[in-house]
């Protein structure tokens, strides 16, 4: 994988919806503590590779939004070697 991941928002709302058993429609945009592991261990599945997150990075995951570009950063920053 080179450049930037294909991993969108409706990605981790999908995701997300999975583990609350929700639809998607209904997901918060803020997320906890374990909503963040779920989030975390999917996408390093998804991806195949560690995401090597800060604790400063995680710590600044509140939101979907936030996570999302979080994991972009880490996931491109992989690929770019």
């Amino acid at each position: 994988m080179t450049g930037r991941p294909d991993l969108g928002r409706a990605d981790l709302v999908a995701m997300l919806a999975e583990l609350t058993a929700k639809p998607a429609a209904e997901v918060p945009e803020r997320i906890g503590s374990m909503e963040l592991a779920w989030l975390v261990h999917l996408v390093e599945q998804r991806y195949e590779q560690p995401l090597d997150l800060t604790d400063d990075q995680l710590a600044g995951i509140r939101t979907v939004d936030d996570a999302l570009a979080v994991f972009r950063t880490s996931l491109t920053a992989a690929a770019d070697g």
